[in-house]
Order: C-alpha cells, then structure tokens, then sequence
C-alpha cells in the first residue's frame, strides 16, 4: 500500500485552476470504417455528446486509440473535433507522447487548431525519474498557451507520477488539472490536500469516491453511451445530494465493471456502441474484438442496465 506524506494544505482556496473544465469530459473513441478513420461518425458522435450536455470532449486519448493513430490521423481527429463542437463544448486534445518533442509538435498543432486544453499522459515506456516526469510536463507547459490536464495512469505507463512531483507542477503556469487514474483515493486525497490544481477522475467507478473528497469531475469511458447518466452523477455528487449520487453510483458500478471489465479500454466500448449502432466497432491491432462469450456478457449487461442492445457478430 503506497505511502502519502500528510499535505499541508495550501492557502484556503475557493476556486482551484481548471475548475472551468468541471463537469462530465468524455474521451470519446475514435471511429473506423474498412481501416480508415470514418469522420462521418465522428461527427455523429461529436454532435450526441453535445446534445446531452457534456461540459468537454477528449479526442485522441487512450479511448481514441491513440497509439494506433498516424501523425497525420492524430492532427486531423483533433482538428475535426474542434471544428464540429465550433465552441459548444471544451475540447481538451489528447497530444501526449513519451516523447517530449512529440508531445510538443502534437501540443502546438492543437493550441493553434483551437483546442481549450490538452491531455498529457506521462509518458510511457521510457518510464523516467520524477525529474523528468517534472521537466516533460514543464516543457509543454511553456510552449502553449493552452491549460495542462497531467494525465496520471500508471497501470498503463509502467510508472506513478508521485504526489510531491505533482506539488511541483502545479506551480507551473499553465498546469491547472490533473486526471487520476492512479486508482488510489489515497493519492487523490493528498494531491487536492497539497495542490490547487482540479482533479478529474480518470476512472468511472471512482467518480462518487473522488468527487466526495474534492475532485470535480470526471473524464469518462462509459460517457460515450451514458452520457447523460454520468452528468447526473457528478451533478448530484457535486450538490452533495448523497442519496442520488449514490443510487446512480451503484447503477452505473454495475454497468462500468460489467462492461469494462471484459478486456482493455476501448475494446468493450466500441463493442457495446457497435451494439446500439453507435459505431462500427471496428478496432485496430493489436487491438482485437470481444470473442462471442463476451459479447453475450455485453450485450446482457446492456440489457439489464435499460439500453436495449442487438448482439453484433
């Protein structure tokens, strides 16, 4: 069990930075039709997300299949994104690398398409000191003038972001959020304890548990077919109407562990919106679809959650 050192509270604040990106964000997947990207549909999934309310969108993030994106693929997602929401709703670009100067030219690419903020995942694979965790994300920092969500995953890039690295950073300007996808409430409690800095929970089943110690939001998977059930969510948890929180808490609990639980991110979303024909379900490797026990998992999880669900072969 990871060990926190007690935060010393900053000075008494009413509002954090990035508390403007409050709210329901949804890393939205993106859509493939015959191994190319299909924009049609992402218009349409763009448009859905904006009809039911969503305070941001986040192309090209984890959900987006980002690894899989051309250089070319990754500009054009972001750029289309911000084109059709044309300030509807934020649009926090997904433009990390383990690569500073990747993470630069895709950062910069996006500020100047329009992106309101951007999402840096520490980088991956590299898996570097804490030094350079600080240096990345202060690099890009100064290079735009757009906020920096701090996308914290260590299931996914092999290494934790510590609580005293993030104290650095947000004194940073420009670093104004973090998303915390640590799994731990514990790191949740002692970054909002040590920091100024909006923290979004980066998994859906947290969001009630974050929210309820200082987080304000979350950046969802399941938000992609129940976005109007996650906003409800947050919106109850964050008027402190405990009741309704958690009722919808254990409602949507069910339905994230039922459905995300099958296999990797977004290998089940795309699944479930290929079922309510939302999306072709169309993966790339070595991203590979749900096997046929799966799908019926899938599509029963759907059914008993209320959203009738057609098995897709």
């Amino acid at each position: 069990m990871p060990k926190f050192k007690t935060p010393t509270l900053k000075a008494k604040m009413t509002t954090r930075k990035g508390s403007d990106f409050a709210g329901l964000s949804v890393a939205i997947v993106t859509p493939f039709r015959d191994g190319e990207v299909d924009y049609g549909r992402l218009r349409e999934q763009v448009e859905f997300q904006i009809a039911a309310g969503i305070t941001c969108l986040v192309p090209a993030g984890t959900t987006g299949e980002s690894p899989t994106l051309s250089h070319d693929e990754h500009e054009k997602v972001i750029g289309e994104v911000i084109q059709i929401a044309a300030g509807r709703c934020k649009v926090m670009a997904g433009t990390g690398s383990n690569s500073t100067a990747e993470a630069l030219r895709l950062t910069k690419r996006a500020a100047a398409e329009g992106a309101d903020a951007t999402l840096q995942v520490a980088p991956y694979y590299n898996k570097p000191t804490q030094e350079g965790f600080y240096q990345h994300f202060k690099a890009v920092a100064e290079a735009v003038d757009i906020p920096v969500c701090v996308y914290n995953i260590p299931g996914r890039t092999g290494k934790n972001i510590e609580v005293d690295t993030i104290a650095r950073l947000s004194d940073v300007p420009g670093i104004t959020m973090v998303k915390e996808a640590t799994g731990s409430l514990d790191q949740c409690t002692a970054v909002l304890g040590s920091t100024d800095l909006t923290v979004l929970s980066g998994d859906d089943s947290l969001t009630l548990p974050m929210i309820s110690v200082g987080a304000e939001g979350v950046i969802s998977v399941a938000g992609n077919i129940v976005p109007g059930d996650m906003i409800e969510l947050v919106q109850a948890a964050v008027a402190g109407d405990l009741a309704t929180a958690q009722r919808l808490h254990h409602r949507l609990y069910s339905l994230c562990s039922n459905m995300l639980g099958l296999a990797t991110n977004p290998i089940p979303v795309k699944a479930a919106m290929a079922m309510l024909g939302r999306d072709s379900g169309e993966l790339r490797l070595p991203m590979t679809p749900l096997d046929d026990a799966g799908k019926e998992k899938l599509a029963a999880t759907l059914n008993a959650f209320g959203i009738s669900a057609a098995a897709v072969s």
